[in-house]
């Protein structure tokens, strides 16, 4: 074997001990960008803020607290003179024949018995709707609606009374003045017991009945006022914004309250305490 032989043998021995013992390389895999999935779920969704739908107008708490009201009155104004099914001079001549001469003045008391009953339990420890000034505030307005619309239809209907003394009989004012209270009593104690309020308007049923009985008012005028009494009371809830869904304010500030007072030297008059907390 000649030398050039022998060299070329050896240099592939060496390559191929090298390919044996030479270490694997390893590839460092190459990063790609990650990519943000595409969100089709919500492609197409509006993102601008929803309007709320407005409430029907007949679930409106103004158009709920009408609605006997109005019944009422309607009811009135359709019997008036002779006019109706059973018109108010129907009523009249049946009122006469089954009460023949029947006079009492307990009605002029009588419709403001409601008053008693809610003061009574006040000052009894019953908890009102309303605190004791908020209260006073609600009575305040609500008799000032309802002597208003009172005097207001009395002059211009100028409707006789049945016994012929004056031209306001429509509305009555007692009756009106007596659902007034009733209604205010029904809802500052409802939520402790119904039967204030079943008592209440209890009296004032009485009071219209009471009128006719004494030939004072027509079947029309006691219906009319009673819705109108009544029709005051909840529009003097409906617009006290002060009170009304809130807290009461007089419970924050201390108990106030306001009772008569006579003294020999000044004679009577009115005492206004306050309790703070």
């Amino acid at each position: 074997m000649n030398i050039r032989a022998h060299v070329r043998q050896l240099v592939l021995a060496a390559s191929l001990a090298g390919a044996v013992t030479a270490p694997a390389v390893a590839q460092t895999p190459v990063a790609t960008p990650a990519t943000t999935p595409v969100d089709s779920l919500h492609k197409y969704e509006n993102t601008a803020p929803v309007a709320t739908p407005r409430k029907p107008f007949y679930k409106s708490k103004l158009f709920r607290a009408s609605i006997v009201p109005a019944v009422l009155i309607g009811y009135g104004i359709s019997t008036i003179n002779d006019h109706g099914f059973y018109s108010s001079y129907d009523a009249r001549s049946d009122i006469q024949q089954q009460f023949p001469g029947f006079h009492t003045k307990v009605d002029d008391y009588l419709q403001f018995v409601p008053y008693l009953e809610l003061g009574a339990t006040v000052l009894a420890g019953v908890e009102s709707r309303n605190d004791r000034l908020n209260l006073l505030l609600v009575i305040a307005k609500s008799e000032a609606l309802m002597l208003t619309t009172v005097y207001t239809i009395k002059q211009t209907s100028k409707i006789l009374r049945p016994d012929g003394s004056s031209r306001n009989a429509f509305p009555s004012g007692h009756t009106a003045q007596a659902f007034l209270a009733a209604s205010i009593v029904h809802t500052e104690l409802r939520d402790k017991s119904q039967w204030y309020g079943i008592g209440a308007y209890t009296v004032a049923t009485s009071v219209g009945v009471l009128r006719m009985l004494n030939n004072r008012h027509w079947q029309s005028d006691v219906f009319a006022g009673a819705g109108i009494g009544i029709l005051s009371a909840h529009l003097a809830y409906l617009s006290h914004r002060n009170r009304w869904g809130r807290k009461p304010l007089g419970r924050g500030i201390g108990d106030i309250g306001m009772m008569p007072a006579w003294s020999p030297a000044g004679g009577t008059g009115l005492t206004l305490t306050w309790r703070p907390k």
